[in-house]
């Protein structure tokens, strides 16, 4: 996607590609570390922060985030449901009080989102992205991107919106799977597009289109759930020796297996993309 990730690990996750069995929190002083050691040394140009382990684990995170007003931070929030209710209620609020504010754009489920922002909704019918970024918008967050909101005949709806309103979206086929890590691609692929400029709406609308052919090109290594194969584009020639391509990025350059020219003066030549679908 143009962009070179830097990790900080937050919690170790014991899981499989099942389930999650249980988890252990790495001290808030080591995150911190790992944070600084690599901020005093390389240019950030954008955040993306998943889950971080704990409450203490946000306010460690959130404050490092807020040396950096000004790098677009996406906040990718996961369903925490193998924590116990007071571990998930601790690290909901202390998200809500300190990640939400720095956050430009919140992903997540639509369930997920709903559970998270909106606890006491009990209305017949599920709450729309535009109320969703209402909510957002109430602790600062800019806009919500709101994935997996079903609709008839097997597509589900994935909208970016903000407190005004939808901006954009993608309608995709349901896939009959379910994946793990889906949510992690987005926002990652995300955030890579905002790191290297794109405007939100374009970014979004590319960073969907690769989840999609990722969980397209999915695979099941194991007895539980589908990863997402998010080198697709670096797949073996088929039969007419063409390689799939990764989808085009504003203002890049395509990527083309094996080199990786990020900085190339030609212009991407359009890519026939197949149908997008996404779980």
């Amino acid at each position: 996607m143009g962009a070179h990730a830097l990790p900080v690990v937050t919690a170790i996750v014991l899981r499989d590609t099942a389930e999650v069995f249980d988890q252990q929190v790495l001290d808030s002083d080591i995150v911190v570390e790992q944070a600084r050691t690599i901020l005093e040394d390389i240019t950030i140009t954008a955040w993306k922060v998943g889950f971080l382990g704990s409450a203490e684990g946000v306010s460690a995170v959130a404050e490092v985030l807020s040396d950096y007003p000004d790098t677009p931070l996406v906040s990718y929030m996961p369903a925490i449901s193998w924590l116990d209710e007071e571990q998930q209620q601790s690290y909901l609020d202390a998200f809500r009080e300190l990640v939400l504010p720095q956050t430009h754009v919140l992903v997540g489920n639509h369930k997920t989102l709903t559970d998270f922002l909106l606890p006491d909704w009990d209305a017949d019918r599920p709450a729309s992205p535009r109320e969703l970024a209402v909510a957002a918008a109430e602790h600062g967050t800019a806009h919500v991107l709101v994935t997996g909101i079903s609709l008839p005949n097997q597509f589900v709806d994935n909208v970016l919106a903000n407190a005004q309103g939808p901006i954009t979206g993608e309608k995709f086929e349901r896939f009959e799977t379910n994946f793990v890590g889906a949510g992690d691609t987005l926002s990652a692929a995300l955030a890579a597009l905002l790191s290297v400029g794109a405007e939100v709406h374009d970014a979004v609308a590319e960073a969907l289109a690769f989840l999609d052919q990722a969980l397209d090109a999915g695979f099941r290594p194991g007895m539980g759930n589908v990863l997402p194969d998010r080198f697709f584009w670096a797949l073996p020639p088929g039969e007419e020796g063409e390689l799939e391509a990764m989808p085009s990025v504003p203002g890049m350059a395509g990527l083309e297996p094996p080199a990786i020219e990020a900085e190339s003066e030609s212009e991407p030549e359009p890519i026939s993309r197949p149908p997008r679908r996404m779980h």
